[in-house]
């Protein structure tokens, strides 16, 4: 199907040209989805050795404990795979989904907040052509009636009443269909390359540009949104000025003139502003993370920190000693350290001072071979009055 040119001619030009760029977005989409990941695609292999290596991925941590088996940790990246694979891989659900969202899915909620029976674009358009032909009318007529004799009078005469039009009739033309037409091949772009960015979402170190092409989507989806409800509001305000224009022919006064001209530059300044408006609302956007997600790939299950006891911190063996946050990192160590540790109350209904049995546990733990020989060693020596065997005796 041959989509229409790019052609204002005519009483509807405006409309028949945001028709074909619509119909030349669509067909570039599925030019280009075919080329990538189609039957005969160039890209069809590198995806499944992307598929291949996220799996083998996911393996690998799941027998060296990096990644734990649960159900909340693996159900995300098994649906992660799934779109990734159905999106990257059919025209047919990509079209659906992602397509109509972007695309369809704006101009649905601007034809129920307008009212209008068919498409709200092609109902903005055909508004913009009446105005824009009242205008262009009413500034030929104007520069007909008015056409100075010579050209010294042309120099003499500076701007005239048609000259103010026409530059009413560009501002409206480039605050409007200008930034439809601009939005829209810029979203079949972004569309276009979409698959590519989709399989980039299975890897943390890639997932940013990921979320940059959705954001970036978004925006140029809002644009067009935005573009037709600011402007049906501002061509409602303009419509008493383009009656008075339409009623006074071709001799339009200079202040009806200058008028218009300032209601377009205000216009176009309000067409500015929303279209930042709309980045705004895009840019503070933030894919949520999955858990255990962001450093180094490891998804272990990270324990809640727990209390140590005032004589197990002050333990000079223990990494709690001065290193809170080395006892973090072993966790074998401080579930031992939290578990053994008796609070002071039940030490005192004991009859013992408050002392972490953690220290009890340390000083009962077995002793090398050599420590041992060392402390019968001084015990002998203690009943010959000497301090250790290792001394050396003075002779006298």
């Amino acid at each position: 199907m041959s989509c229409t040119s790019l052609n204002f001619d005519g009483p509807s030009g405006i409309t028949e040209v945001l028709r074909g760029v619509d119909c030349g977005m669509k067909q570039a989409t599925a030019f280009a989805f075919e080329r990538f990941f189609g039957a005969h695609g160039a890209l069809s292999l590198a995806l499944t050795a992307v598929l291949t290596l996220y799996i083998a991925l996911l393996a690998l941590n799941l027998l060296t404990g990096r990644t734990a088996l649960r159900l909340s940790l693996l159900t995300p990246r098994a649906l992660t795979l799934g779109l990734v694979l159905t999106f990257a891989s059919s025209w047919v659900a990509y079209q659906q989904v992602v397509w109509n969202l972007a695309v369809g899915a704006p101009d649905e909620v601007a034809r129920l907040v307008i009212g209008s029976q068919g498409s709200a674009t092609e109902f903005f358009a055909g508004q913009l052509d009446r105005m824009f032909s009242t205008v262009a009318d009413a500034a030929g007529a104007s520069s007909a009636a008015s056409a100075p004799a010579s050209d010294a009078a042309k120099k003499s005469a500076g701007l005239s009443p048609s000259d103010l039009l026409w530059f009413s009739g560009l501002l409206l033309l480039l605050g409007t269909a200008g930034v439809l037409i601009v939005a829209k091949i810029t979203l079949a772009a972004l569309l276009a390359i979409g698959p590519l960015f989709m399989v980039l979402a299975l890897f943390g170190a890639t997932r940013g540009l990921f979320e940059g092409w959705l954001k970036s989507v978004a925006l140029f989806a809002l644009v067009p949104l935005v573009t037709v409800l600011v402007g049906a509001g501002g061509l409602m305000l303009l419509s008493p000025m383009v009656q008075a224009l339409s009623a006074a022919g071709g001799a339009p006064s200079m202040r009806l003139a200058v008028g218009l001209l300032l209601a377009s530059c205000i216009y176009t300044a309000l067409m500015a502003i929303s279209l930042k408006a709309a980045a705004s609302l895009t840019s503070g956007w933030r894919l949520p993370r999955a858990a255990g997600e962001g450093q180094g790939g490891d998804s272990r299950p990270a324990l809640p920190p727990q209390p140590l006891g005032p004589a197990a911190a002050a333990a000079p063996g223990l990494p709690g000693a001065g290193h809170a946050h080395e006892a973090g990192r072993d966790e074998r160590v401080r579930q031992l350290v939290a578990a053994s540790y008796r609070p002071p109350a039940a030490a005192a209904a004991h009859g013992a001072a408050p002392q972490s049995r953690a220290v009890q546990l340390v000083s009962a733990m077995p002793v090398p071979a050599a420590s041992a020989a060392g402390e019968r060693t001084r015990h002998l020596g203690a009943r010959a009055q000497t301090s250790s065997p290792f001394k050396d005796n003075k002779t006298p």
